[in-house]
């Protein structure tokens, strides 16, 4: 069973399997439409399943969407199980048509026949004797004979049309039903499952009506002679543009100008460039880079604002405007990866507040296609109409005009505008000249909507656009940064001067006051481990993944990271030991190092909440210095906020299972090594032989030759000479008064339940042992 949405809906997938997944949730339904792949999952349900999801359709007043799936047998006038409802499978069919009194209708409009063969020969009909079932999509045979002459018990021909959508109103049995006999395979259908949705859930799933379009032209003056418009093909686009604009209020194409390339033509096709400007004011405008150079390949800033100033120099001396607060970068350079030096030239020449790429989070799946905010810059996702730069006439488009035509007539372009409710497309100068293939494909599409929807079609500027956008999807302001090394298209088009190699391999994730320092000091021995360059304001922790560092970008990041080139260490690191309890961590870790081991230290919660007291009151906290240690631990929600919010950070970390799942809920159990602190503390250098096996780190160094036990400190320290040590600084390894009895119980009992689950989880990866501090921790109160 599945119960899900398309587009944005939330959606959930269950398999079916014994028993329904859990459909409420404090008296409340937990789905607002059950969509089964497959009818026969739905009929052959046991009798405790089908009794229990009819309760709770009734109940909640929940309908059921349902496909027929392709059968190996033919089934004639076979009545569906416990439905007055009858079906004959495996036809094939041409010609739908849709009921224009259908309610189900809403998004789609019922226009006149979708003509020809229906794609397949598995199509089932259905026919009915009950006024429950209402027809709402119909087709005609496409065999010269139907092999059954009867069906509604025996009693009556077949009748054309053929019903092959149907809708059950609930008089039966009081649940609706919409019933298709065909998969999503027929373009139509996918229109009629977002109605199905949107009526079954009485309007709750549903999309707007409304789509944004806006068409971009790159590269206007760019391309070779022979291939650049003339003034014909300025005729064409113009006369064109007025006829969508009847359709779409105030339609204009949004040139993009690369001045360079003004006057690079033949005499005809510069006589072009010049029409077009004599007519700059029938369109929107915004700037390309001067010699259409991709802007990651500059790593001086100078040199990149000043290619941009020449374009805007360009656009003031023939009056083009400057004011679109767009840009679009040359095959996407510099967007996404973020190239920082793009973001700061477009802001200071042309301060450009708004951008679209299709990279972003990859090219492909198109569907998934995302937005974010970088640097003040809004960025779009940019969608692909089928056109690229050497698709200059039909008769070599691929597949010919009836693959481009099936773009059009239901197929990817029309179906990227249904779901998107922003839509910026991406052609180039070269469509529009030759066989103008642009202009036939977007006016195609936009009639053919007309015609099969009742979505309103409007347009606007970039802009607004990107305000209305992230109006409707606030979720995806903040950037995702990914691994440009894991794409290759990304990988063309990241900044020259990074190296996949000084992404780190594993990540010291903490939590604080467990021993990462003391860690991170020991692997900084190995001659082939290296980690980042020390920050100014948080010393050997960047803490990129969990705050604001984040939204300085990859190439922030990858500073702390320099390569040189005689080096001959192969194993990059970084420790940041908040990372552990961060909310945001796990996910954005794993999107840029999804293939790194993430390495923990655990102590006895109750002691690493109490060490972090101490370190914070040391080191001057307010709040801390105000209240005892028994004070904060106890505090409660009546408490002031700075005092709540210190017990918090205090004991939050403490809470390892639940941290854990989180890091696990993206990483797997093969990714995850933990460290027992005590034995850190105690027998560090067979923790550090027992890492390096784990981290395959070549070759094993022996450290018993380089650590030993330091009585002064009271710890290992780096082994400097023979009779002298290096150890961490004053700040570490400080002696504090003993925790008191009463607070030490206090948290004993508060982490016990969290203590429990971290056993079973420890159990269930199955790689390190239990630590003798949880056993005694737990031992205290079992």
């Amino acid at each position: 069973m599945k119960g899900f949405t398309l587009i944005f809906f939330r959606y959930k997938i269950e398999v079916a399997g014994k028993s329904l997944p859990i459909l409420t949730n404090l008296d409340k339904g937990r789905y607002g439409v059950v969509v089964f792949e497959n009818i026969d999952k739905y009929l052959h349900m046991d009798k405790w399943n089908r009794e229990l999801l009819d309760k709770y359709c009734r109940e909640y007043s929940v309908g059921i969407v349902a496909f027929v799936n392709s059968n190996e047998d033919t089934l004639v006038a076979a009545q569906l199980k416990n439905f007055p409802l009858y079906i004959h499978t495996n036809l094939r069919l041409k010609d739908a048509t849709l009921n224009k009194n259908s309610p189900v209708l809403r998004l789609t409009r019922a226009g006149d026949i979708a003509w020809g063969p229906l794609p397949g020969d598995d199509w089932t009909i259905f026919q009915h004797n009950h006024s429950t079932y209402e027809t709402i999509e119909w087709a005609q045979s496409n065999a010269l004979h139907i092999p059954f002459n009867t069906i509604n018990n025996g009693n009556s021909q077949i009748q054309h049309p053929l019903t092959t959508v149907i809708k059950d109103s609930g008089k039966f049995d009081g649940i609706q039903r919409i019933f298709f006999g065909s998969s999503l395979k027929f373009w139509l259908h996918r229109l009629l499952l977002l109605d199905s949705l949107s009526y079954l859930s009485n309007g709750q799933l549903s999309l707007s009506l409304n789509r944004m379009i806006l068409v971009d032209v790159d590269d206007i003056f760019v391309g070779e002679k022979g291939t650049r418009l003339k003034i014909d093909d300025i005729k064409a686009l113009i006369t064109t543009q007025k006829r969508i604009s009847e359709i779409i209020p105030g339609f204009k194409f949004n040139l993009g100008f690369s001045g360079k390339y003004y006057h690079r033509g033949t005499s005809e096709e510069n006589l072009g460039d010049d029409y077009l400007l004599e007519n700059l004011k029938e369109f929107n405008w915004f700037s390309h880079m001067w010699n259409h150079q991709q802007p990651h390949l500059y790593d001086n800033l100078t040199i990149l604002e000043n290619e941009m100033l020449q374009n805007y120099a360009f656009a003031r001396e023939h009056k083009i405007p400057t004011n679109s607060y767009y840009s679009v970068s040359p095959h996407h350079s510099g967007v996404y990866p973020a190239h920082e030096m793009l973001y700061k030239a477009w802001k200071k020449i042309w301060n450009i507040k708004v951008t679209s790429t299709e990279e972003y989070p990859h090219l492909r799946p198109a569907r998934l296609r995302r937005g974010f905010k970088h640097r003040n810059i809004m960025v779009l996702p940019r969608q692909t109409c089928g056109l690229f730069t050497h698709t200059m006439y039909i008769d070599r488009y691929p597949g010919g005009r009836d693959k481009l035509d099936e773009s059009i007539q239901g197929g990817e372009l029309f179906q990227t505008i249904v779901y998107n409710p922003i839509n910026i497309f991406m052609t180039h100068m070269s469509n529009y000249g030759s066989d103008r293939l642009a202009l036939y494909t977007f006016e195609s599409v936009i009639k053919f909507l007309r015609c099969w929807t009742h979505l309103k079609l409007v347009s606007e500027a970039p802009l607004q656009l990107a305000h209305t956008y992230f109006r409707l999807h606030p979720e995806e302001s903040d950037p995702i940064w990914g691994n440009p090394c894991d794409d290759p298209r990304h990988l063309k088009i990241w900044s020259k001067s990074k190296e996949c190699e000084a992404l780190p391999k594993f990540l010291v994730i903490g939590p604080q006051k467990t021993g990462t320092t003391a860690l991170y000091t020991f692997l900084s021995i190995h001659p082939n481990i290296d980690s980042n360059i020390i920050s100014p304001d948080t010393f050997e922790e960047i803490q990129f993944f969990n705050g604001n560092n984040y939204y300085r970008g990859l190439d922030w990041y990858m500073e702390f990271f320099p390569i040189p080139t005689n080096s001959t260490k192969k194993y990059m690191f970084e420790k940041s030991a908040t990372y552990f309890d961060g909310e945001f961590v796990p996910k954005r870790a794993h999107a840029l190092l999804p293939h790194a081991k993430i390495i923990s230290l655990l102590i006895s919660p109750a002691k690493r909440a109490y060490s972090w007291y101490q370190h914070i009151k040391s080191h001057g906290d307010v709040t801390a210095n105000n209240y005892t240690f028994y004070q904060v631990i106890t505090s409660s929600e009546s408490s002031h906020k700075a005092l709540k919010d210190l017990r918090s950070r205090c004991l939050f970390p403490g809470k390892y299972a639940q941290h854990l799942e989180h890091w696990l809920s993206f990483y797997t159990p093969q990714h995850m090594y933990i460290i027992d602190g005590e034995q850190l503390k105690l027998n560090p250098i067979d923790v550090m032989n027992d890492l390096q096996r784990a981290l395959k780190i070549q070759p094993i160094l022996d450290y018993s030759k380089q650590i030993r036990y330091d009585v002064k400190k009271g710890f290992f320290c780096q082994i400097s000479s023979e009779k002298r040590n290096k150890c961490l600084g004053k700040s570490k390894g400080r002696q504090y008064p003993p925790m008191d009895d009463k607070s030490l119980k206090y948290l004993q009992r508060y982490y016990m339940s969290h203590n429990t689950a971290l056993v079973k989880l420890l159990k269930k990866l199955g790689s390190r042992p239990i630590p003798q501090w949880l056993k005694y921790d737990l031992s205290m109160f079992s």
